[in-house]
């Protein structure tokens, strides 16, 4: 118990020094700690200006990892994300040079800006955690996480996000407005961004792999796993939400239960850790593509209703 004690501190710190910069999004901020530290990405949907590209530069800072920004626009390539290959004439043949992906915490700021083709380029990626370019499987640093951003749908010069890459991201989160007294804050305070270069890192890169390999082994009893797997069948029965979520939303609600419950301090999963990842990580796979968060929080909130504690 005294290392889920020990990880526990850790995490309320980090959970503190996003918020100063963040204001007002605690819940929010928790959320996406948990994503990834079960291992998983996290999609951001909201309007400009939210504070999405300033949280996932604040939990870079704080979890002590190197971090790279892509701005997704219209005209990328997948070799802008990727990287290329350029013929060296001193040396006589092709020389790899790397791009953004690897890093170990990637921006993707704005995704659904680009085109289908630049957005499939981080499905191996994000997947796999290497990239094959030329022949050649490249493997990206440990830890690789995603953190990309996209505005609502209908917004003009979006490309909706695929079925096949939206079920790579382990939680879809959503900002919103801050309360009166944040924006207050927020309006006579220093700017945010200027406020992302006093933070300091609450952990290295091989302490949070220490702290990811900690908590999957976390206690998750049968009657849990008994929940799990009828929230899963509901949403399979379910008309409106075909065709229901899939064997991986199952395990991704494991594992984010798992995290979850360690930044409670508990080293057991309870059914209120799965009441309350579950819109995070099932909202964005029920329903069809483009289903916004207002809707997906419906859905999500109906379906915990339908299935009773075991």
């Amino acid at each position: 118990m005294a290392s889920i004690i020990n990880i526990n501190n850790k995490l309320s710190d980090t959970i503190n020094l996003v918020s100063e910069v963040i204001l007002g999004k605690e819940p929010t901020i928790e959320l996406a700690l948990t994503c990834l530290l079960a291992r998983g990405h996290l999609l951001i949907e909201d309007l400009p200006g939210m504070g999405k590209t300033t949280l996932a530069h604040a939990l870079a800072v704080t979890l002590g990892l190197r971090f790279q920004r892509i701005q997704f626009t219209s005209d990328l390539l997948p070799a802008d994300i990727l990287g290329l290959s350029i013929y060296d004439r001193e040396r006589g043949d092709f020389r790899f040079h790397p791009g953004p992906v690897f890093t170990q915490l990637l921006l993707a700021d704005e995704i659904n800006r680009a085109t289908p083709k630049a957005q499939s380029a981080l499905l191996e990626a994000m997947e796999e955690h290497q990239v094959t370019l030329d022949g050649e499987a490249r493997p990206l640093p440990e830890p690789f996480f995603v953190v990309a951003t996209q505005n609502p749908l209908q917004q003009l010069g979006t490309f909706a996000l695929p079925e096949s890459q939206l079920d790579r991201f382990l939680m879809r989160l959503s900002l919103g407005y801050p309360d009166a007294a944040a924006e207050r804050a927020l309006l006579s305070g220093q700017d945010r961004r200027q406020k992302l270069e006093t933070l300091r890192p609450v952990l290295t890169a091989p302490e949070l792999i220490a702290l990811q390999s900690q908590i999957e082994t976390l206690h998750i009893a049968p009657p849990i796993l008994d929940y799990i797997q009828a929230l899963l069948l509901a949403s399979r029965r379910a008309e409106q939400m075909q065709p229901g979520l899939s064997p991986r939303a199952g395990l991704a609600l494991v594992r984010a239960s798992r995290a979850f419950a360690a930044i409670r301090g508990r080293d057991y999963v309870i059914p209120e850790d799965v009441q309350a990842i579950f819109e995070a990580v099932a909202g964005h796979r029920l329903g069809a593509t483009g289903t916004d968060a207002q809707a997906a929080g419906a859905m999500s909130k109906w379906l915990l209703e339908q299935v009773d504690l075991v």
